[in-house]
């Protein structure tokens, strides 16, 4: 189970990342991760989809392409889901008590390398090897 101190740390020890406002998380200026309570709109349209809306802290963050989100929402539909409001947009919603923390790890450095510059993502991963 993950909290908001496992997210800020994470993103913390990436580079170039900043938090401009509370669970608000950013590399550089794009968007990385973000706290996403769902709105009135979005409960309703997981009820009438047959879906229990999630209760608890819900993180948004940003994947590489919708085949990636799809992808996480059909393997672990326990801890990924999306709603109306993000189709055609490369995010997943996680519901942050049902993740680890190695997978929350993998999926924020997954987003960085998504969003951060490509000089800054290259010399990461070559630091990597």
């Amino acid at each position: 189970m993950a909290t908001w101190y496992d997210v800020a740390r994470i993103v913390r020890e990436l580079a170039l990342t900043s938090e401009p406002s509370p669970h608000d998380w950013r590399v550089g200026k794009k968007l990385l991760a973000w706290e996403r309570p769902l709105r009135p709109s979005e409960r309703e349209a997981l009820a009438a989809g047959g879906t229990e809306p999630p209760g608890g802290d819900i993180l948004g963050v940003r994947v590489s392409d919708e085949g990636v989100k799809f992808g996480l929402i059909a393997d672990e539909p326990e801890v990924y889901f999306t709603t109306p409001h993000f189709d055609g947009y490369p995010a997943v919603l996680v519901k942050l008590d049902a993740i680890s923390v190695r997978d929350l790890e993998e999926l924020i450095t997954e987003a960085w390398l998504t969003q951060a510059p490509r000089k800054l993502v290259q010399e990461f991963l070559a630091d990597s090897r």
